[in-house]
């Protein structure tokens, strides 16, 4: 989670905001929005395919003795099946934990925690 939220770190610096729309190299499209201020980052993705399938992933970062990070996201297929998730990040002085939530298209969900220690 860390590493796929450094983008929004570096994009974003105290008092900033940016947003950008780009098409993809086999015909979809890709939108990001990034803004952050004192420690806490937003931003939001959203990709389109050109069969029709999306993207959106949204996601916060707040900086202190503590970071934490969660994001959530939905994708739709070409076909309208859909999975659905959430990812939460803390990595403190002394240890990191995740959890991470995953609901599948036909409702199925999967849930992962994490604890260790540095």
């Amino acid at each position: 989670m860390l590493l796929a939220t450094a983008p929004l770190l570096a994009m974003a610096g105290p008092g900033n905001a940016e947003e950008w729309t780009r098409s993809t190299v086999h015909g979809g499209q890709i939108t990001r929005s990034v803004s952050g201020e004192d420690g806490r980052y937003s931003g939001t993705t959203t990709r389109t395919g050109a069969n029709g399938a999306t993207y959106t992933s949204s996601g916060r970062c707040a900086s202190s003795i503590v970071d934490r990070c969660a994001r959530s996201y939905s994708a739709t297929g070409p076909n309208g099946s859909t999975v659905t998730g959430k990812h939460a990040t803390a990595v403190g002085p002394w240890r990191v934990r995740t959890a991470r939530s995953v609901t599948g298209p036909e409702g199925g969900q999967l849930l992962t925690l994490r604890r260790s220690v540095r």
